[in-house]
C-alpha cells in the first residue's frame, strides 16, 4: 500500500522541464524528491507539501527519493493540455497530455509502414547513450529518435540521460508511448510511436527502450525487459529493420546475468517471433565468448548474429562529458554492456538487415 507524508520544502536542488529536485524535511532533516511540475505544478521554498514516500521505505530503485503528490500551499492548479488523450488513466495523477496521432492529417494518420527505418531495441535504459554516441560517432548527421516506453518511468523528465544527450545534441527528437508522457510527442503505443518517428520527426534511427527503472523477479519471465521482443516484432510487422542491443555483463555479481543475461536470451528465444539483426563488438576479448554464448543458448540459430566494428564509446563518454553508470557500476567498469548497445548503434547506420535466408 502506499505511503504518504507531509513536509516543508526547505531547498530546491535543481530544476529542469517537467521536473524539480528539492529537499523536504519530513520531520527528522532534509531529505530528497522529485517534483513532476506537469502534474502537481512547481513548488517555493517553505510550501508545505505531500509526499509520497513508498519506493524509499521499501527500498526501492528510485535512488532514495521521494515523490511530491501535491503541493498544500495552494487550494488548486490546472494547466490545460494540448489535446484529449489522458495518461496514467483512472489514477488522481491522470493528465490530459494529448496525443500526436490526434493532430496528423489524413494521410500522415494512414501510415503502417515505417519504410525501412532502423529500430534498436534496447533492454536497459543505460544503454541509451551508447546507441546515440555510436551513431553519431559514425553518422554525425543522422537523425535520432528515442521511443521510450511505459515499462519502467513513466515520466521522461526524470531521466537525467535523456536530458544530457538532448543538451549535447545526441539525440533529435523524444516520444512518449503507453502511459509514459512527456516526450516531443505523445503516442498511444509502441507501433504510433514508430510511425510517428519515421513520419514526423523524420528520424533515420529510433531507439526503442524503457526509462529508468528496470523491475526484475528472478522468475522466467517476470522482467520488464521481456517488452524488448514485442518491440522487435513490432518494427519487423511495420517494415522496419529489427536490432536489438544484447545485455551483457562481466562485472555483474549475479550469475543470472553474467556473461549473456537471461534476460536477454529468454526474450530472443521465448518473446520474439521475428527474425532479427543481433550485433555483436569485434573485441580480441569478447567477440568469440560472445558468439559461443548466442550459439549455446540458441539465440544464433534463430537470429541474424553479426559481428560489427564497434566505436569505444566509453572513452566518446568522455568526450561528451556524460557520465553513465548501470546498476550502479561506470561504464568503466563494464564495457561490454556499453559496447553491445554501441554495436547495435553501428548496425543501425550500416544497412545492417536480418539474414532471412
Amino acid at each position: 500500500m502506499p505511503a504518504f507524508r507531509s513536509g516543508g520544502v526547505v531547498a530546491i536542488r535543481a530544476e529542469r522541464a517537467g521536473l524539480q529536485k528539492v529537499d523536504v524535511d519530513l520531520g527528522t532533516g532534509p531529505e530528497r524528491a522529485y517534483v513532476l511540475t506537469a502534474l502537481t505544478g512547481p513548488v517555493a521554498l517553505g510550501d508545505r507539501v505531500v509526499v509520497n514516500t513508498t519506493a524509499v521505505e521499501l527500498g526501492l530503485g528510485t535512488g532514495g527519493w521521494h515523490f511530491v503528490h501535491w503541493n498544500l500551499a495552494r487550494e488548486s492548479w490546472q494547466e490545460s493540455g494540448p489535446g484529449h488523450i489522458m495518461k496514467l488513466r483512472y489514477t488522481s495523477l491522470q493528465a490530459d497530455v494529448g496525443s500526436t496521432e490526434e493532430h496528423l492529417d489524413e494521410a500522415t494518420g494512414a501510415h503502417t509502414s515505417i519504410d525501412g527505418l532502423a529500430v534498436v531495441a534496447t533492454p536497459l535504459h543505460s544503454q541509451l547513450p551508447a546507441v546515440a554516441v555510436a551513431i553519431r560517432e559514425l553518422e554525425p548527421a543522422a537523425r535520432i529518435a528515442y521511443v521510450m516506453t511505459d515499462a519502467a518511468a513513466l515520466p521522461i523528465a526524470l531521466s537525467d540521460l535523456v536530458a544530457a544527450l538532448r543538451d549535447r545534441d545526441l539525440l533529435d527528437r523524444t516520444i512518449t508511448c503507453g502511459q509514459a508522457f512527456g516526450g516531443d510527442h505523445e503516442a498511444v503505443n509502441v507501433a504510433s510511436a514508430l510511425m510517428i518517428a519515421r513520419h514526423v520527426a523524420h528520424a533515420d534511427v529510433a531507439v526503442v527502450g524503457m526509462g529508468p527503472g528496470i523491475v526484475g523477479t528472478n522468475t522466467a519471465l517476470g522482467f520488464s525487459g521481456l517488452e524488448v521482443g514485442s518491440v522487435l516484432d513490432t518494427a519487423s510487422g511495420l517494415g522496419g529493420v529489427p536490432i536489438v542491443a544484447l545485455r551483457a555483463s562481466r562485472a555483474d555479481p549475479r550469475d543470472r546475468h553474467r556473461g549473456l543475461s537471461h534476460h536477454i536470451v529468454t526474450t530472443l528465444t521465448v518473446a520474439t517471433r521475428s527474425r532479427v539483426v543481433v550485433p555483436v563488438p569485434v573485441s580480441t576479448t569478447e567477440t568469440a565468448t560472445l558468439v559461443a554464448e548466442l550459439t549455446e543458448t540458441g539465440v544464433a540459430d534463430r537470429h541474424s548474429v553479426v559481428e560489427i566494428a564497434t566505436p569505444d564509446v566509453v572513452a566518446a563518454f568522455g568526450r561528451h562529458d556524460l557520465e553513465v553508470t548501470s546498476m550502479g557500476r561506470p561504464a568503466a567498469a563494464d564495457p561490454i554492456l556499453f559496447a553491445c548497445a554501441a554495436a547495435a548503434g553501428a548496425a543501425s547506420v550500416l544497412g545492417i538487415a536480418p539474414d532471412v535466408s
